[in-house]
């Protein structure tokens, strides 16, 4: 019976000590080194506008999100404001209402354009602003009007009401075609062959540019803003980020980044100084939709 029992016990030992273990994430920063929570965390709180740069369908991103918006709450209290691309902003009037228990959730999610997957990765967000009485800001272009970009241009907008205007960034809309997420597109598109329609990254950069504006009409110096967008609109501190520079270079800005690896031991090199932290998840991490 005794060497039954230290038989068994040499098996667990070797069970667990041979066993890799398991992670669901790493986060590193710029320089590729590996970084922990706590001082994310410890930079972010400095930081005027916080942006997590999200892989739409990654679980582990959206779970990430909630906890340091969590994080950052219990730091700032009701000084944190929440924003995020995936509601547009002619739906902030809805968002009030709801926020404010002028609406049912039922009716708010009855009117409101949400995503496919907003149940189970962004309305834990909207409710968490909910129950704790912060703003929660819709912050992208109506997609009817990024359309319109994609078809005729950035003169495709001066035809638009002045409400409709009210709801996009200001007019003329300033471009740089030479910024490299931009350019990467066109570079894409021809690479697929057929025709290249050039206003493709423009459609992009009055995204970019409508979030950006938005972010800056309801951010207060002393206060935070988070906002959670696409990996895209603020990679390699572009899109979003490059518009909130271009209007105010002195904000303190802090950029999270997501990508997928096949090993979370170390950063890819490709990946270093895209982001001031950089969250890598397994890239077989099952998907949220």
């Amino acid at each position: 019976m005794k060497i039954k029992t230290i038989l068994f016990s040499i098996l667990i030992f070797s069970t667990f000590a041979f066993s890799p273990n398991k992670q669901a994430y790493q986060l590193f920063k710029a320089n590729g080194k590996k970084a922990k929570y706590k001082q994310l965390i410890r930079d972010a709180r400095k930081a005027d506008i916080v942006f997590f740069g999200e892989l739409h369908n990654n679980p582990i991103g959206h779970w990430m999100q909630l906890e340091i918006s969590k994080s950052l709450f219990e730091e700032k209290g009701t000084d944190l404001i929440m924003g995020a691309e995936m509601f547009e902003s002619d739906n902030q009037l809805l968002i009030d209402e709801y926020l404010n228990g002028l609406i049912t959730e039922k009716s708010f999610e009855k009117e409101a354009r949400l995503w496919p997957n907003y149940k189970t990765d962004y309305k834990p967000l909207l409710e968490f602003a909910h129950e704790n009485q912060l703003d929660f800001i819709a912050t992208n272009i109506p997609r009817r009007y990024a359309s319109v970009v994609h078809k005729n241009g950035f003169k495709g907008l001066e035809d638009l009401s002045l409400q409709a205007k009210s709801y996009i960034a200001p007019l003329p809309v300033v471009y740089d075609s030479t910024l490299p997420g931009y350019k990467a597109m066109l570079e894409m598109m021809g690479g697929m062959g057929g025709h290249v329609n050039t206003n493709l990254p423009k459609a992009q950069a009055i995204k970019d540019a409508t979030m950006a504006h938005f972010i800056l009409e309801h951010f207060e110096k002393g206060k935070l803003f988070i906002h959670f967008n696409g990996a895209y609109h603020s990679k390699n501190f572009e899109g979003i980020v490059w518009y909130l520079k271009e209007a105010h270079p002195q904000l303190n800005i802090l950029t999270i980044s997501s990508e997928e690896q096949k090993e979370l031991d170390k950063l890819k090199e490709e990946y270093e100084e895209t982001a001031d932290y950089i969250l890598v998840i397994p890239e077989d991490m099952t998907k949220t939709y």
